[in-house]
C-alpha cells in the first residue's frame, strides 16, 4: 500500500541520520547557512571579505552544553549546535519530531532532536518468501530518552525541553566504518572484492540506495568500460581499504567538455534531501542551451582530501584543461579543494541555492511581508549595475527593518562570491539573469525515491543522458533544416541568424531588437571613440561603450559579452551607427555557433594534444588517440555508405596496429592493408548507392580524418 513503511525503513532512517551526525564534514541540508559573526578572511573576488560559509551558531559565548531557555537564531542553528554537542560526547542523533503551524502558511514551529537510540524497534511480521529475500538487520534503538526540543518564539528559537541522560555508553560510534560494522551493515558477508589492477578490497554497503547494491556499481563500471574504450573511472579508498568515492566519465562526456567545458557547474543537488544517493555531476550547457554532463561521481565523503581527489581525477580525465569558471554550492572543504586544484578558475557560489536558503531563513519575515521575497529576488536577478543593486538592497533592508538580520548581513558581505554583477568580467555561459539550467534535483524529483535501487538509478540516469543526446541531435537538425526568422532587414541580424544555433540566435535577436530603443550619444571622438547609452525612461541607468575603429572592436561597461559570450544591446546599438554591415568574427564564440562540434574544433584540440610529449604517460597517449577515434565515429556515422567505408578502414587500421605490435621492425612496410586501392573516402561520401559488399578505400585513416565532408 502506498505510504506504508516496509520493514527496515526505520533502520535506514537511523543509518542515514547516524552518518550525518557522526561525520565531521557531514552533508549539509538545504537550509545550512553561512556562519554569522565569525572572523572574516580576504575574499577571492573583488577584494571583499567572506565569512565562513558553512554553519550557524547560537551565541558569541558558544556554550558547550545545552540548557533550558537557550536561544538560537534558527532551527538549523539549534541543529548545528546539537550536532557539535553529540559529536563531542560520541552519540548519533536525528530529528525525532517536528510540528508545523496551522493555517494557509504552514511553518515549522517545533523540532525535537533525539539520540538515535531513542524508541524501540518493532519487527513486523513477514511472509516466508519475504523473509528469504531480506537480510536480517540489527536495530540500534534502545529506548534512550536523551533529547533537546526547540520551539519558535517570534524571530528566534528557544530550548523548551531537555534531557541529557543516556541509557547506554557514549563514544562507541567514532567513525562511519566502525558504526556500519557494529550495526552489522558492513560485515564479512558484505565485503566485495574489486576487480581491477589495484585489487581494492572492500566496497561499502548500504550507502548507494536501499540494499547498497555495491556489486551493481562494479558491474556497471565494467560493462561501461567494455562498451566504451574511452570510458574513464577511478575509485578512492580509505586507509582501511573501504571505497569512499567513485568517479566515471564516458567518451561523450569528454567530447562535450572539449566543446563546452569553459563554464562548469559542480552539481550537488542530492543535499536537498538526506535520503538521496550522494551522486554528483560536472555539468555545463551546449550550443542549444541544453544541459550536458562532463562526468559523474558517488561522493560518500565530503572532506577536503576527497574533493581534491575528485577534482584532480576529473581534470585528468578531461585532458588537464581547467574550466574558465566553476559554480558550486557552499562548502568549506570544497572551497579549499577548488583553490588547490583550480587556482586560475573563477569560483562562484550558486545564486539559486543561496536564494533558496534565504527563503527558509526568512520564513517569518516572508510570511509577515508577502512582497519581500519578490523584491529581494528582483534586486539580485534584475539589477543591471552594481550601484543599482546596492541601492535597492539597502532600500529593501530599511523598508522591512532587516538591518539586524544576521543571515542577510552574511550573504551581503560575500556578495562578490555569488552575485553575478560582481563577476561580469568572467565567462559563465549564462545568457540571462533569470535563466536556470536543469539540475540533478529535477532528475531526482522525477525518478528517485527511498526505494530506488542503484541498478534502477543508473539505468534511469543512462536513459536520461540518452534523451539529452537525442534532444541535441534534434536541435542540430532543426537548426540545419529550418532557417531562423529575422525581424529586420539588417545584415547584422542576418549574419547572426546564419551563424548561431536557433536557441542562441533567439537571445541575440532579443538584444538586437532592444538596441533600437536606446539613446546613444558620442562623448569622445578619434580612433577610439566613446559613447554613452541610456533609455529615455530611465536616465539613471547609463552604460558606456568604447569603439576602436582600427580593429572594429568594442567594449561595454556592462560586460555582458565577457559574461555570456553574446554581444549586449549597448554594443549592438553602437555598431548600427558606426558599421551596420557585419560584425567582427571574434564576437561569434564557436561554442554558441552551428559549428560548435565540427571537426575543425576537434582538430584544433588534437593539435593541442600533439603539442604535448606523448611519451610522458599512457594517459597522454590514450587521450591523443581518443580524439582521433571520436572524430572517426562522428564523421563515419553520417550515412550508411560512409559508415561502411569507415568500418572497413578502421578494421584494416586495427589489423595493421596488431601486426606492428607483434613485429615493430616491419616499420613502414604496411603489409596489413593495401594503400593503393581505387575508391577514396570522398567517393564513398558522394556515392550514396554504393553496394553493400563494402567500398575500397585509399589513404585510409588519415584520408578519412581530414575529409571536409559535413553531415546536413
Amino acid at each position: 500500500m502506498e505510504g506504508e513503511r516496509a520493514e527496515g525503513d526505520e533502520l535506514i532512517d537511523d543509518y542515514v541520520d547516524c552518518l550525518m551526525s557522526l561525520d565531521t564534514n557531514a552533508r549539509a541540508g538545504p537550509s545550512d547557512a553561512l556562519i554569522l559573526g565569525a572572523p572574516v578572511v580576504e575574499g577571492a573576488v573583488g577584494g571583499g571579505t567572506e565569512p565562513d560559509a558553512m554553519r550557524d551558531f547560537a551565541s558569541a559565548e558558544d556554550p558547550k552544553e545545552p540548557v533550558l531557555g537557550m536561544t538560537f537564531e534558527s532551527d538549523e542553528a539549534a541543529k548545528a549546535f546539537y550536532n557539535e554537542y553529540a559529536r563531542r560526547l560520541g552519540f548519533p542523533f536525528r530529528v525525532g519530531r517536528s510540528r508545523r503551524s496551522k493555517g494557509t502558511e504552514e511553518v515549522v514551529v517545533m523540532k525535537r532532536f533525539v539520540c538515535s537510540r531513542e524508541g524501540v524497534y518493532k519487527k513486523k511480521q513477514t511472509s516466508p518468501d519475504e523473509a528469504t529475500r531480506k537480510r536480517e538487520r540489527m536495530s540500534m534503538r534502545e529506548g534512550c530518552n536523551a533529547m533537546m526540543e526547540v520551539v519558535r518564539e517570534s524571530d528566534h528559537w528557544v530550548v523548551s525541553k531537555l534531557e541529557k541522560a543516556h541509557n547506554h555508553d557514549l563514544g562507541t560510534c567514532s567513525t562511519k566504518v566502525g558504526y556500519l560494522r557494529a550495526r552489522g551493515l558492513l560485515g564479512g558477508s558484505d565485503k566485495v572484492t574489486m576487480l581491477g589492477p589495484d585489487e581494492m578490497a572492500f566496497l561499502r554497503q548500504n550507502v548507494l540506495g536501499e540494499g547498497g547494491d555495491a556489486q551493481g556499481l562494479i558491474d556497471y563500471l565494467k560493462k561501461a568500460q567494455a562498451n566504451d574504450p574511452a570510458f574513464s573511472h577511478a575509485i578512492q579508498v580509505d586507509k582501511n581499504g573501504c571505497v569512499v568515492n567513485v568517479f566515471w566519465a564516458d567518451a561523450r562526456a569528454k567530447a562535450a567538455y572539449r566543446h563546452f567545458g569553459d563554464a562548469v557547474t559542480f552539481d550537488t543537488s542530492y543535499k536537498k534531501n538526506k535520503y538521496m544517493m550522494p551522486f554528483v555531476t560536472f555539468s555545463g550547457v551546449n550550443h542549444h542551451l541544453q544541459p550536458v554532463i562532463f562526468g559523474c561521481a558517488f561522493l560518500m565523503e565530503e572532506t577536503e582530501f576527497s574533493f581534491v581527489w575528485l577534482f584532480e581525477t576529473w581534470l585528468s580525465a578531461m585532458g588537464g584543461k581547467a574550466p574558465c569558471s566553476l559554480v558550486t554550492d557552499q562548502n568549506r572543504a570544497m572551497k579549499a579543494a577548488i583553490v588547490k586544484v583550480f587556482p586560475n578558475s573563477c569560483h562562484r557560489f550558486c545564486k539559486w541555492n543561496i536564494l533558496s536558503r534565504t527563503k527558509q531563513k526568512l520564513t517569518h519575515a516572508y510570511t509577515e511581508h508577502p512582497t519581500l521575497r519578490d523584491e529581494l529576488e528582483s534586486c539580485v536577478l534584475e539589477s543591471e549595475t552594481i550601484p543599482t543593486f546596492e541601492t535597492k538592497w539597502t532600500s529593501i533592508i530599511d523598508k522591512y527593518d532587516l538591518r539586524k538580520n544576521s543571515w542577510l548581513q552574511a550573504i551581503y558581505s560575500i556578495r562578490q562570491k555569488w552575485i553575478p554583477l560582481y563577476l561580469m568580467d568572467t565567462f559563465f555561459a549564462e545568457i540571462a539573469p533569470t535563466w536556470k539550467l536543469e539540475t540533478m534535483n529535477d532528475f531526482y524529483k522525477k525518478y528517485f525515491n527511498t526505494k530506488t535501487t542503484l541498478e534502477v538509478f543508473l539505468n534511469q540516469f543512462n536513459l536520461s543522458m540518452a534523451s539529452q543526446y537525442e534532444d541535441e541531435a534534434k536541435a542540430d537538425m532543426d537548426t540545419y533544416l529550418n532557417k531562423a526568422t529575422t525581424k529586420t532587414a539588417s545584415l547584422i541580424e542576418k549574419q547572426a541568424a546564419s551563424t548561431y544555433t536557433k536557441a542562441i540566435f533567439s537571445k541575440f535577436q532579443e538584444e538586437f531588437t532592444e538596441s533600437l530603443g536606446f539613446i546613444i550619444q558620442k562623448t569622445s571622438d578619434g580612433c577610439i571613440s566613446k559613447y554613452s547609452i541610456r533609455k529615455d525612461e530611465d536616465p539613471t541607468e547609463t552604460f558606456y561603450v568604447t569603439y576602436n575603429a582600427s580593429n572594429k572592436m568594442a567594449k561595454c561597461s556592462c560586460k555582458y559579452f565577457e559574461f555570456s559570450g553574446i554581444l549586449c544591446r549597448h554594443i549592438l546599438g553602437v555598431y548600427i551607427i558606426v558599421d551596420p554591415r557585419t560584425l567582427p568574427p571574434d564576437y561569434f564564440l564557436r561554442r554558441w555557433t552551428r559549428k560548435a562540434r565540427d571537426d575543425d574544433a576537434l582538430l584544433e584540440e588534437n593539435n593541442n594534444y600533439d603539442d604535448e610529449d606523448p611519451s610522458q604517460s599512457i594517459t597522454s597517449r590514450y587521450n591523443v588517440l581518443c580524439v582521433d577515434a571520436i572524430r572517426c565515429a562522428e564523421k563515419g556515422s553520417g550515412s550508411e555508405a560512409v559508415y561502411k567505408a569507415a568500418k572497413d578502414i578502421l578494421q584494416k587500421a586495427y589489423q595493421e596496429i596488431i601486426a606492428y605490435e607483434r613485429n615493430p621492425g616491419r616499420g613502414s612496410q604496411r603489409d596489413a592493408i593495401n594503400i593503393n586501392e581505387d575508391v577514396t573516402i570522398d567517393d564513398a561520401m558522394n556515392d550514396q548507392s554504393m553496394p553493400d559488399s563494402g567500398p575500397k578505400v585509399t589513404n585510409l585513416l588519415g584520408q578519412f580524418l581530414v575529409s571536409s565532408w559535413s553531415p546536413v
